[in-house]
């Protein structure tokens, strides 16, 4: 049976019959008992017993007002993900997830009954059924078992590059001058090498000049930026970035009988590489925020986003990078998409974004060490009031139980309440790699991003200039370096237009007030910006 043809949750009077159940059960029965499509959770736990008769559940149009998923390892919190993303696909609605570890592309196969199944579907009250969903699986870069998802390095931008460069603030801010300047001189950086060359230029003899009106680069943090464009060329990472770029509405697609596609982004390759996955993933997130139309509140999400290992992404960030998290997520919502967390503390996500995130399961926590009971106390703080004493119950979780409180249908926080999850009915592991190699080279998509471009950008324009330049006879006096088709014949006047309006630009505050701005319809056109993100040219 898929959970559109469950029946409905049983309203608490189906449950009030049995006197043994306490005031607090019957509340927390009542606060899960929709009415419109839903996805079911669990059973409640109460004192110890599994109750069948209190179904946990999330509504399907609350699913993007985001949501947490945390716990320690080992504790299920990927079969929690298998279980919403399965019953959202049963649903139609497409569904991200990143596989960090390589377990999670078992949702594409059926799952195999045993008697841990048998047992926990029958615990639970649900009739299991094994079932595949449609998978499509991306790799970074093609590095590991995927269709090959790239970027242009214009359309990264400079904050999100130097994210995964570890640059500090002044080094991001250099770095964004030598991006306009790219894009002024249509210099179009698609590659590691495009920007090599375009930093090499600016440090120049001759090209020094070109950002001088607005105190130019100087050699010392053009010297940083090219030795991490080197680092990161050596640990292998130059396959992510070039063409053809992915482009992220393929994430949004329905399968031909109507359920939703989960796309499957397979990281083992780069686990040890978390900087660029973790920025990688907010580059995904904010190409959908720029692509999708305004949709508002919808009777069903148009994507699930599941943002695993999330902590890795709010390491050593800046105040403005987590800015633009944190007005993505708030603003992404009107878009139809949902947004979940995972990762091990509430404590892991930045205050503002951990606002935003209306929906929580949280698996068991560990009380080991002092830091470990600070962490215990923290998450306590951050659920509503509730009849349980959550520190003990936490503690206490089985793999496969969590803590949950979601919105309601009318958008108000549900109780807190203990749960016993249900079995996914997929395959509770990984595919057999030939198997998940067979899925990738039969996919649609494989033949339009298989095979890598090195068409005339930056680089190639920059080094017949030069060599042109080494070519001709050495001119009277000291010149500009000639501009591409699209700029020449505008002047020094015109350079001197381009680098007023930069100066502008940087000096005028603008940056300080983007954050401001976005909450307005201005503001959510210029929200890439935030990011340093180009416009997609479809």
């Amino acid at each position: 049976m898929t959970d559109s043809e469950a029946p409905p949750a049983k309203a608490p009077e189906g449950v009030s019959g049995a006197p043994a159940l306490p005031q607090p059960v019957l509340e927390i029965a009542s606060g899960y008992a929709f009415t419109g499509p839903a996805l079911d959770l669990g059973a409640l736990l109460w004192d110890g017993r599994c109750l069948p008769d209190v179904q946990i559940r999330i509504p399907l149009p609350m699913l993007n007002r985001h949501g947490l998923v945390a716990g320690a390892t080992g504790t299920g919190k990927t079969k929690t993900l298998q279980l919403i993303a399965e019953q959202l696909s049963a649903q139609g609605v497409p569904v991200f997830l990143a596989d960090v570890k390589g377990d999670v592309s078992g949702i594409s196969a059926p799952g195999q009954e045993n008697d841990r199944v048998r047992t926990r579907a029958g615990e639970v009250r649900q009739e299991w059924t094994p079932a595949g969903f449609p998978c499509e699986f991306y790799a970074l870069g093609g590095m590991g078992h995927g269709i090959p998802v790239r970027a242009k390095i214009t359309s990264f931008g400079p904050v999100l590059l130097s994210k995964v460069l570890q640059l500090n603030q002044t080094q991001e801010q250099s770095l964004g001058l030598i991006f306009h300047y790219a894009d002024q001189k249509g210099l179009e950086l698609v590659d590691l090498k495009d920007l090599r060359a375009v930093v090499t230029f600016l440090t120049s003899d001759e090209g020094k000049s070109e950002l001088k009106g607005i105190g130019g680069l100087s050699t010392a943090t053009a010297g940083v930026i090219l030795r991490s464009l080197t680092a990161f060329e050596a640990q292998g990472m130059s396959p992510f970035f070039g063409e053809p770029e992915f482009d992220t509405s393929e994430l949004s697609r329905v399968a031909g009988d109507g359920r939703g596609t989960v796309s499957v982004l397979e990281l083992p390759a780069v686990q040890d590489k978390p900087q660029l996955f973790s920025t990688f993933l907010m580059w995904l997130l904010a190409d959908l925020f720029h692509d999708l139309p305004e949709v508002g509140d919808v009777d069903k999400p148009k994507l699930v986003f599941f943002f695993d290992e999330a902590h890795l992404l709010f390491n050593d960030a800046s105040k403005a990078f987590l800015d633009a998290i944190t007005q993505t997520v708030r603003l992404i919502r009107s878009k139809g998409v949902g947004v979940f967390f995972v990762t091990q503390t509430p404590k892991d996500v930045p205050g503002d974004v951990l606002a935003q995130l209306g929906n929580r399961v949280q698996h068991a926590l560990r009380a080991f060490t002092p830091d470990d009971q600070k962490a215990l106390k923290s998450t306590v703080k951050t659920f509503p009031n509730s009849p349980y004493d959550l520190e003990e119950v936490l503690t206490a979780l089985g793999t496969g139980e969590a803590v949950v409180t979601v919105l309601s249908e009318k958008g108000a926080p549900t109780p807190v309440a203990a749960t016993r999850l249900r079995a996914p009915e997929s395959l509770m592991g990984p595919v057999d790699p030939a198997a998940l190699d067979r899925a990738v080279g039969q996919s649609p998509l494989y033949g339009r991003y298989a095979e890598a471009v090195d068409r005339e950008s930056a680089y190639e324009k920059l080094t017949a200039r030069e060599a042109q330049a080494a070519s001709s006879p050495a001119p009277a006096a000291p010149s500009a370096p000639a501009e591409p088709a699209s700029s020449r014949g505008r002047g020094r006047k015109a350079d001197d237009q381009d680098s007023s309006v930069v100066e502008q630009v940087v000096g005028s505050g603008v940056f300080k007030s983007l954050a401001r701005s976005l909450g307005t319809q201005i503001g959510r056109e210029i929200t890439r910006s935030v990011f340093g993100t180009a416009r997609r040219r479809r």
